[in-house]
């Protein structure tokens, strides 16, 4: 440093320790970011499937019970209106 200055040297000393500080936790918090977004990208990418599934399972539900109310409409066509197969 220069000695030539009109600080006071324990205000420059605690200036060049607080830059010294903060330029070695840089890398740490660097990761640490790296890491929680990751995570974070991860964890959007199961609740997107999520409820992709959920949605999957309410067309599967409805198509499920338009298939039954068809075979019901058939059956009792066919079997003589209650629904009961005939002999």
């Amino acid at each position: 440093m220069a000695d030539t200055t009109p600080v006071n040297s324990q205000i420059t000393d605690a200036v060049t320790q607080t830059n010294v500080n903060v330029l070695g936790e840089a890398p740490a918090q660097s990761l640490g970011m790296l890491y929680q977004m990751s995570t974070h990208a991860a964890g959007l990418s199961i609740q997107n499937a999520v409820n992709s599934q959920q949605g999957l399972n309410q067309i599967s539900q409805a198509t499920v019970a338009t298939a039954v109310s068809q075979i019901m409409k058939l059956a009792s066509a066919v079997g003589g209106g209650d629904g009961s197969p005939t002999k």
